[in-house]
């Protein structure tokens, strides 16, 4: 499949006719609205042997396209290859001829190409004719090996909007670097037709390439070719060898052994159940036997999956050779990809007695075991999860979105929940609720005294993560003065112990920056955590603790409204505003921030003080000293309202960028303390995302980040006259103001939530045991669990949908009439 010549930044269209020439110069013509230049786009037609003169109609029709006349049918394989060699363009792109391009199709896909070299291979979204529902926007694999697309036919929305890495694309809109196809070998051609986009998608995932699904890259499927001429019985075939086929090639080892022996079986299985052949007529212990006649007259269809596995034993030793030659150059292991293949435990088909023979297999080899691609994770927090969130909720919200692409997810609160997701589940539960919930889960994630409320978890088999970012008794320190000397102390022992108690357990921790990682290092090794078998398994320790930082969206903030200037009584449009993201609490010093706010009003009138909120939304935290000496200072000086103005509630969440667009700087102050040394300030982080200058005190972590990347300014510990200049600096001077937020995008991307993520969502992938704790808890006992299948009348319609196809009327009647003696027998026996 080499060229003469390789013309860079064109595109090759790839086209196989047969015996579909109007189909074919339909979409040939739909290229003259494609936003592609007509002198980088090569269009290709290959002719499989039609027989009908389709090639010279295409010919006359589009004298612009190239037509290739094969002389034999190659199938859609041997017909993609034909037309790859003969493209002379950087990138060869495949489109069904019975489709059409959208506007943005090429554009769209050769910028995702070219964006990252990782990207082998584009799945462009693909549409119904009227653009109305899904036929393609994911590729779904199960555990034997067949490739199906779950979205089809459902409507489009906003959630198939998304780009993702995915297994394969279809071959109905797709596209390649040439020379990666072409040393691919392409589409491997014992296919002929059905799967073969499934296997190159494989293989490219497993040699280290991404397939990226790249929605802005559309097409529209008119419909898809019918086999009922050729009999439904050859289609089923196909499916069932090219399965075969797909899976004895690109599976690894491990997994083959698990798996190749129950497909077999099933494949055998399926096909009798399609025909609904009675399989006891040779067993002497269920038939008569009391003939002795040697033929049996069988539906083609029940031999469908024998023929299928002949197939496959007659492609040896071939096949083999490829295999391993495929599994030599491997890059990435089925347990990487696994979550590619969304729900593996999945039958896929709704004929009557196949499931239940597949969920034996499934059991009886392990398979469940082994093909887990979608664990079910469970983030508790104890914040309540409402409109208006704090930290510790936002964290665990984004926590689950990140981790609801590859998992079953839900987010509970411990403390109430009134709000939803299309993403994941968002459940309230306490007590008995709360045992159902972890004893649905996998993986459990959690903040705060989870532990305290499910003592059945620490001797579990759960996989359990521990998230203490916020080092929470360091904050009893000052946030617990105010219960006197007995209660504090009692608070500050308590909690101890239940961080202690966490540590002890987790399999695996998450902290948000270097210095906490010291930190919470120490205190793992008091409590025995810093051991042989950890160090032995990983002596950086990694695999034990990872800085999951606080993160920041990866879409850029928008404002809806202004929620600050114009709009508070008091602040113009054209003021200067300084924003305090977040509460009021005993370890912040919003009294210096306010003593230099006074002193800067009287050279620039224009300077405003907004406080994004008082109280915290979790009516559990008791409210702070420091929050009413906080008023009483401003009305004091007579600021309030003037100067110095109080959102006494809590912005909501998804509100807040209309706030922080309105500022022009963000502050966070803070007194000299032993918190402030480990603490990581998250509402530096919507600072970071609205790119604004930051005036912070020195001392904790992001203090020394301010100062190194240059995103504005950092003063000592209540330093009046040093913050005063530094406000002053970064509101006004508009070189420096312009030079710190050049410094603050930059530095935001670190931040944004996919990448801070990283380490959690890879630990999801594969969790496992820590260590140490192998040797004391149970193993954990995750299973690929089956995607739901539907029961009652949606079920039997399906049902009675293939029965339809497969014979008509009489075999639903057949069926139908069966089903009724199964139940009716099944009611007499019980």
């Amino acid at each position: 499949m080499s060229p003469s010549e390789t013309r860079p930044g064109v595109v090759s269209v790839v086209l196989v006719n047969y015996r579909g020439a109007e189909d074919t110069i339909t979409c040939l013509r739909e290229f003259d609205r494609v936003d592609w230049p007509a002198d980088r786009l090569e269009l290709i037609v290959v002719d499989n042997d039609s027989g009908d003169g389709s090639a010279e109609r295409i010919r006359t029709a589009v004298p612009t396209a190239v037509v290739i006349e094969t002389g034999a049918n190659l199938g859609f394989a041997g017909g993609c290859n034909a037309g790859v060699a003969a493209a002379t363009g950087e990138w060869v792109a495949f489109l069904n001829n019975d489709a059409r391009p959208g506007e943005q199709w090429i554009a769209a896909a050769v910028a995702a190409l070219g964006s990252d070299p990782s990207i082998g291979a584009v799945a462009s979204k693909v549409l119904d004719w009227d653009g109305q529902l899904i036929d393609y926007a994911d590729g779904s694999l199960t555990w034997y090996g067949a490739g199906y697309k779950r979205e089809a036919e459902k409507p489009d929305g906003p959630e198939y909007d998304v780009a993702k890495d995915v297994l394969f694309g279809t071959g109905a809109a797709m596209f390649m670097p040439a020379a990666l196809y072409r040393t691919l070998g392409g589409f491997d051609e014992r296919f002929f037709m059905f799967y073969e986009d499934v296997d190159l998608g494989w293989r490219l995932n497993l040699l280290g390439y991404r397939v990226r699904y790249v929605p802005e890259s559309v097409a529209f499927h008119k419909h898809h070719v019918t086999m009922k001429k050729f009999g439904n019985f050859r289609e089923a075939y196909l499916l069932e060898r090219n399965a075969l086929l797909s899976m004895y090639k690109n599976l690894d080892d491990e997994s083959l052994a698990k798996a190749l022996p129950a497909a077999l079986a099933l494949a055998v299985r399926r096909s009798l159940a399609r025909a609904g052949v009675d399989a006891s007529t040779l067993d002497l212990q269920r038939s008569p036997g009391n003939d002795d006649v040697g033929t049996l007259e069988l539906p083609k269809m029940a031999l469908t999956g024998v023929y299928a596995i002949d197939y496959l034993v007659d492609q040896f030793p071939e096949i083999a050779r490829d295999r391993a030659a495929l599994q030599a150059a491997r890059r990435r292991s089925d347990r990487e990809l696994f979550p590619l293949f969304r729900h593996a435990i999945e039958p896929a088909y709704a004929f009557d007695g196949y499931n239940e023979a597949h969920d034996a297999l499934v059991q009886a080899f392990g398979i469940d075991q082994h093909f887990v691609s979608q664990h079910r994770v469970l983030v508790v927090t104890g914040e309540p999860l409402l409109e208006r969130m704090a930290g510790p909720a936002i964290r665990a919200w984004e926590i689950a979105r990140a981790l609801a692409p590859e998992h079953a997810v839900r987010l509970v609160s411990t403390a109430g929940a009134k709000t939803s997701s299309d993403e994941f589940e968002v459940v309230y539960a306490t007590g008995r609720d709360l045992r159902a919930q972890t004893d649905w889960a996998d993986v459990i994630i959690f903040q705060g005294f989870l532990l305290e409320g499910a003592p059945w978890l620490k001797d579990s088999s759960k996989i359990l993560v521990a998230d203490v970012y916020d080092p929470m008794h360091l904050e009893q320190l000052e946030q617990a003065k105010d219960l006197g000397e007995a209660g504090r102390a009692h608070s500050i022992r308590e909690t101890t112990r239940i961080l202690n108690e966490q540590l002890h357990r987790a399999d695996y921790v998450l902290c948000a920056s270097d210095k906490q990682r010291d930190f919470w290092l120490g205190q793992l090794a008091g409590q025995g955590r810093i051991n042989g078998p950890v160090y032995d398994q990983d002596a950086s320790l990694d695999s034990l603790i990872g800085v999951v930082p606080f993160g920041i969206a990866d879409q850029a903030p928008v404002q809806r409204r202004h929620a600050i200037k114009g709009v508070v009584p008091g602040i113009g449009a054209d003021d200067k505003v300084i924003i305090w993201g977040g509460g009021v609490y005993n370890w912040f010093d919003p009294l210096t921030l306010v003593r230099a706010v006074d002193r800067l009003k009287e050279r620039h009138p224009d300077v405003k003080l907004y406080f994004l909120g008082l109280k915290h939304p979790n009516p559990g935290v008791p409210d702070m000293r420091i929050a009413w000496e906080l008023r009483q200072l401003s009305d004091q000086l007579g600021l309030t309202d003037r100067h110095v103005f109080f959102n006494s509630g809590w912005v909501p969440y998804a509100e807040r960028a209309d706030y922080l667009l309105d500022a022009d700087l963000g502050v966070s102050t803070h007194f000299h303390h032993v918190e402030t040394a480990f603490s990581f300030r998250t509402r530096i982080l919507d600072y970071l995302w609205a790119s604004l200058p930051i005036v912070a005190t020195s001392g904790d972590t992001f203090g020394t980040l301010i100062a190194e990347h240059g995103l504005g300014a950092t003063v000592p510990p209540e330093d009046v006259d040093a913050l005063e200049q530094a406000l002053e600096t970064y509101l006004y001077d508009d070189a420096a103001v312009s030079e710190a937020r050049t410094n603050v995008r930059a530095f935001a991307e670190d931040y944004r939530w996919s990448k801070v993520l990283a380490p959690l969502v890879e630990f999801c992938r594969f969790p496992r045991r820590a260590a140490d704790l192998q040797y004391v808890l149970p193993a954990p006992d995750a299973v690929a669990h089956p995607f739901e299948r539907p029961r009652g009348l949606r079920s039997d319609l399906a049902l009675a949908r293939e029965y339809l196809a497969a014979g008509g009327l009489k075999e639903v009647g057949r069926r139908a009439s069966g089903r009724i003696r199964r139940l009716t027998g099944r009611a007499t026996q019980a």
